[in-house]
């Protein structure tokens, strides 16, 4: 079985983690997979790399140009919704001939057009589609928020200058994927129990197949290591207790770094001991920022891609806090639980899917800061910290494993092939 995985970047962003570690999977259990990407930030050859010519880069300012007439010429939102009118035609590329199933991941900012995907389903291939986040099953947003429109039809989006209209761009691109999905054999698939629940709700995605698998992980690499030697490592002191806090931009509010610098002012003031044995480890861009607002001395990371120097950071650590307001299936709560490390979360999206609470971390209430605060003074000072972190590893190793993950895949491909006849 020759399988192609679309997604826009290689490595950057947790679908083209995900994605990559999907088709390393895949190829750890028979299956000939390959990725295609815009932008290939290695030299692995079963990663290939549309062309890259002036118009690659055109297409992505093309389509923000559009949102931004649309929005009334305002910048705000204006990198949080994706309408793919513009895009790269795939269906004559030798990589897309040769596969037997395509299956499409995070495929935005100019990556693949709605047209393209038109292109994709009348090519009679199979399609299976992994969704990262509720794209797929709304006109133009990734996450939702609190609104239900997409249930039935997009429209007044929150995202459009002054909340849109009854006919504004969202309404448009409905219609448009409404159109494109009415006869198309795609197979939908949910890294979270979460996700899928939202995704059925959708008024796009009626009737369509819909399953849920998780993403993998190589626990081979994620995995316990020596702390203090990873404290080395890692540059953090080997005298504190080091609390990680991990975005791919730490000031997204999505990622609820609000909470966080509030909970940890909350533990500052509580527990003052803190101040003297207790760090913050900031791993992201943008990281340094919010450093001089945290209670407790923080450590920034900046942005690091490699993958050996992020397993010593989490093994450096004693505790992950991701206090998410909207989040799928987050990879770095499966990585910190791979490596033994308990994490802290607010009770949302997939998260608790992954923590069971005060077994493997802990799972706070959804924007409670001082329940957060408790949660990371439990994990670190009044549980069973060890058995804590080896319930974690464990959970990973039976749930995330790269082999469980491959399976279900194959079913589902095996399923669309047989459906596709």
């Amino acid at each position: 079985m020759r399988v192609l995985i679309v997604n826009t970047s290689e490595k950057t962003g947790g679908a083209a983690v995900a994605s990559n570690r999907l088709m390393e999977a895949l190829k750890n259990n028979g299956v000939k997979a390959k990725m295609l990407v815009r932008d290939k930030e290695t030299d692995q050859i079963t990663v290939v790399e549309l062309k890259h010519t002036v118009t690659l880069h055109w297409k992505f300012l093309w389509e923000r140009l559009v949102i931004f007439m649309h929005n009334h010429f305002s910048r705000k939102h204006l990198f949080e919704i994706d309408i793919a009118n513009t895009g790269t035609d795939i269906t004559s590329l030798r990589e897309f001939k040769e596969a037997d199933i395509i299956h499409l991941s995070w495929i935005n900012q100019g990556m693949l057009s709605l047209n393209n995907l038109r292109s994709i389903i009348k090519s009679g291939k199979p399609i299976v589609w992994t969704m990262h986040d509720l794209w797929p099953a709304t006109a133009i947003c990734h996450y939702a928020h609190d609104c239900i429109s997409f249930t039935t039809g997009c429209h007044r989006c929150q995202y459009l200058h002054g909340g849109g209209s009854d006919k504004d761009l969202s309404a448009i691109i409905w219609e448009k994927k409404k159109d494109l999905y009415r006869n198309a054999n795609i197979s939908f698939v949910t890294c979270s129990k979460w996700l899928r629940g939202e995704a059925q709700k959708s008024g796009l995605l009626i009737g369509k197949r819909l399953t849920n698998i998780p993403n993998p992980i190589n626990t081979n690499s994620f995995r316990p290591t020596d702390k203090r030697e990873a404290k080395i490592h890692a540059c953090l002191p080997i005298d504190k207790h080091i609390i990680l806090f991990v975005s791919q931009r730490v000031t997204d509010q999505r990622k609820g770094v609000k909470y966080f610098i509030e909970a940890i002012k909350m533990l500052s003031d509580k527990y003052p001991e803190m101040k003297s044995n207790t760090g913050i480890a900031i791993l992201g861009g943008h990281s340094e920022e919010i450093t001089n607002q945290l209670a407790l001395p923080a450590y920034p990371l900046g942005y690091i891609n490699d993958e050996r120097k992020i397993v010593s950071i989490y093994n450096a650590v004693e505790a992950f806090v991701l206090p998410s307001l909207e989040d799928n299936l987050p990879n770095t709560i499966m990585e910190s639980m791979a490596c033994g490390i308990p994490c802290i979360g607010f009770n949302v999206g997939g998260i608790p899917e992954m923590i069971d609470h005060q077994v493997n971390g802990y799972v706070a209430k959804y924007k409670d800061s001082d329940d957060l605060a408790m949660g990371i003074h439990w994990v670190l000072e009044d549980s069973d910290y060890r058995k804590l972190s080896d319930n974690a590893v464990h959970k990973v190793s039976i749930e995330y494993s790269q082999h469980n993950v491959a399976m279900n895949y194959i079913e589902v491909y095996n399923k669309a092939i047989s459906t596709n006849k």
